[in-house]
């Protein structure tokens, strides 16, 4: 989903650089405006992203933070590439590919920076019971949703069907839906198992759980660790879902790969210093928006591989 753009901002954007010009005042970056790509609207981005927007609004003088429900990942890089957006989450490995002009970014790098790695994306694989799936390969012929086009679950569950030597475009039905459309699919009967990297417990996946007990379960990627690995730079770990998330009948073992919150380059220093300085004392904040905001460490927020911190945070955490 598109944000409207405002004929007049244009015209507020021109008139508040000429005041400012007048009163010798430094113009605002974006005029004070930020807005940040999250995911779909049952997902985790979603909600920390919009608890993060109420906190730069609150604490960051003269700027108004806005969350904005996205594609996720590979759109929100694009966005903030093309200054659509100043902030966006995005899995570390669509944010890779973007830094390496590969993949949904063949050809085409991205200038992008990170405020910090956050929590762990867990890759969920939900099949229907009654299908007696049991392995990704069993998913032949099967009618399966890869997540929203454009995002870092599709680019992800396509690497994981590859992984377990299946085709995505010709060796199953593959849909690309958003969460809601795939959790709805999955109660009508119109698909057999579906494919959705996110904090635990997603919302949806939550609400598709509890609606019939017994009915789904989930499937373990463990054995497609080391040929991911083997082609895609050591992007992912393995994993253990507890089955407290969904209250299933046992643990499963699965595939993570980390979360990053990105800033547009062109970010004024002094301002990605603020926001990185946010995350973490306002971490209560993010928790009471979702349980996996208290996964986000500052020990490890540096860490964001081959996507170069913002100057801003580089300054935050004295690297």
């Amino acid at each position: 989903m598109r944000r409207r753009t405002l004929l007049l901002a244009p015209a507020l954007s021109a008139a508040a650089a000429g005041l400012a010009a007048c009163t010798g005042e430094k113009p605002r970056y974006h005029d004070g405006r930020l807005y940040i790509g999250t995911g779909n609207t049952t997902g985790v981005y979603y909600l920390l992203g919009g608890a993060f927007a109420d906190l730069v609004t609150r604490n960051v003088s003269g700027f108004e933070a806005r969350a904005e429900p996205t594609n996720a990942s590979v759109e929100n890089i694009r966005r903030i590439a093309s200054a659509d957006m100043q902030m966006g989450f995005t899995q570390a490995d669509a944010a890779a590919d973007a830094v390496a002009g590969r993949a949904a970014f063949d050809g085409r790098p991205q200038e992008v920076t990170a405020l910090a790695r956050l929590y762990e994306n867990i890759m969920q694989a939900v099949v229907r019971v009654d299908l007696k799936i049991k392995t990704v390969a069993d998913l032949r012929g099967k009618r399966v949703s890869t997540g929203s086009p454009g995002s870092g679950t599709e680019a992800f569950a396509i690497r994981v069907l590859g992984a377990a030597g299946l085709d995505a475009d010709n060796e199953v039905t593959r849909k690309a839906l958003s969460l809601g459309q795939t959790t709805n699919g999955m109660k009508d009967g119109s698909l057999d198992a579906m494919f959705f990297c996110g904090g635990l417990p997603t919302p949806g996946i939550a609400d598709l759980i509890a609606s019939a007990p017994g009915k789904y379960a989930f499937l373990p990627l463990d054995e497609l660790l080391q040929p991911l690995n083997g082609k895609f730079s050591n992007s992912y770990s393995q994993v253990s879902m507890s089955k407290s998330a969904y209250s299933m009948p046992d643990d499963t073992a699965t595939l993570a790969v980390s979360n990053l919150l990105l800033a547009a380059p062109d970010m004024p220093a002094e301002l990605a210093f603020q926001l990185t300085r946010l995350l973490f004392d306002h971490q209560n904040d993010l928790v009471a928006a979702h349980p996996e905001g208290k996964n986000i460490k500052r020990e490890t927020a540096r860490q964001t591989g081959s996507v170069p911190l913002h100057e801003g945070a580089r300054r935050y955490y004295g690297a």
